[in-house]
């Protein structure tokens, strides 16, 4: 990349203080799959082993009655006096047994993850930071922002030391819509994480990245609704990509923007504080895959089209109408008299049908009378030479 974009270090949201150039981690490829997937298994590291207890379905008094006297081995209740006496235990399938391979404390709870692929998705997601249609996507509420990404200057950020002074600073930047939409958004959780200490649900809202510690800002944002804190040194996916979701609005401190150059390193030197880390690079510079196929210098190295003449392929004209047609055209006019004959012949028989039901005669057309005389005169004419044929 020749040239990259300039980002705005602002005081309020119309004057601009300084700008700086963006960082090379926001210029690189944004891995959704590779974001969901890291998130996936750094988010299961957070559960907390359970498991039933290991005498549950097992504190009876019984035993199996063995073979012999028609009845299943399973262990049954000792005693007697009771309808308890004699019922299964123990088993799964049993009243008051075990379940079916009880849960044990010593499952696999946690994942292994590669610390190039936790680093190549939280680049990632820094990158999906950037782009505002990302940030809409996921349902943050920027549209009264100057600039993204957002990034405030230290003297007018680290100095707030009151709720009230960092809701007016938010409002001043156009960022208030997010927090407001976060604290709208508290509501009671479906379900029966209700009593297991996850009652409530509440949207993200921005997350602020800052270097310096121990600022009077730290407290002044931390009980905002929906509102993180993150230093820039301690980033992770579970902060930029809730929920393996890209697109975080995310509103930086001057050091912490010009830091991230210094975590992460460019394309040709390599950070400062990640030692052996390299930027992940995009497999294409240029994204615009049509544009590049129908570029004359690749249109001019492809080979051209080779046709080939395809053998002809015989069909069966009496299964095949088209074929048939043409090679007797006169044969759709022989299947359209066809239809018209049998449809006439239908109707024709109906009316006899409905004739001898009502006793009446058949009225017939002149048409009809004439063709019945003709049928007369052909079947006489017919009887007439056979006759002269047996007499000779």
């Amino acid at each position: 990349m020749a040239a990259r974009p300039l980002v705005g270090v602002r005081s309020d949201a119309k004057t601009i203080v300084a700008q700086v150039i963006l960082p090379y981690a926001m210029t690189a490829p944004i891995r959704n799959d590779l974001v969901s997937t890291v998130h996936y298994n750094l988010h299961r590291n957070k559960r907390q082993a359970y498991a039933v207890s290991k005498y549950a379905g097992h504190q009876h008094s019984a035993e199996s009655w063995g073979t012999g006297r028609a009845v299943a081995r399973i262990p049954r209740v000792s005693g007697g006096g009771t309808h308890r006496a004699g019922q299964g235990a123990f088993g799964n399938m049993c009243r008051k047994g075990r379940m079916f391979a009880p849960t044990k404390i010593w499952r696999r709870w946690h994942r292994k993850v590669n610390v190039t692929q936790k680093r190549h998705a939280l680049v990632s997601s820094l990158a999906a930071s950037a782009v505002p249609a990302l940030l809409l996507a996921r349902g943050h509420k920027i549209d009264q922002l100057a600039e993204v990404p957002l990034v405030i200057d230290n003297q007018t950020i680290d100095s707030i030391d009151k709720i009230s002074k960092a809701l007016a600073l938010l409002k001043a930047f156009g960022a208030d819509e997010d927090v407001e939409k976060s604290k709208n958004s508290i509501r009671l959780r479906n379900g029966k994480g209700k009593s297991r200490n996850r009652r409530w649900l509440q949207a993200k809202g921005p997350l602020i990245v800052y270097l310096k510690e121990n600022t009077p800002m730290e407290k002044a944002f931390r009980n905002l609704p929906g509102v993180e804190l993150c230093n820039v040194t301690r980033l992770n996916l579970l902060q930029t990509a809730p929920g393996g979701h890209i697109g975080r609005f995310i509103i930086w401190t001057r050091d912490a923007f010009e830091n991230l150059n210094k975590l992460y390193g460019s394309y040709k030197v390599g950070p400062v504080e990640k030692a052996g880390y390299r930027l992940p690079r995009p497999l294409i510079s240029n994204a615009d895959l049509g544009r590049i196929i129908n570029s004359t210098e690749i249109q001019s190295a492809l080979r051209p089209i080779i046709k080939t003449n395809r053998p002809f392929k015989h069909k069966n004209a009496l299964v095949n109408k088209g074929i048939m047609h043409r090679l007797n055209p006169f044969d759709r006019v022989r299947v359209r008299n066809a239809a018209r004959t049998e449809k006439a012949n239908i109707a024709k028989k109906a009316a006899l049908v409905e004739a001898k039901r009502k006793g009446t005669k058949i009225q017939k057309t002149p048409a009809q009378v004439k063709e019945e005389k003709v049928h007369k005169a052909l079947a006489k004419a017919t009887r007439k030479s056979l006759k002269v044929a047996r007499k000779i």
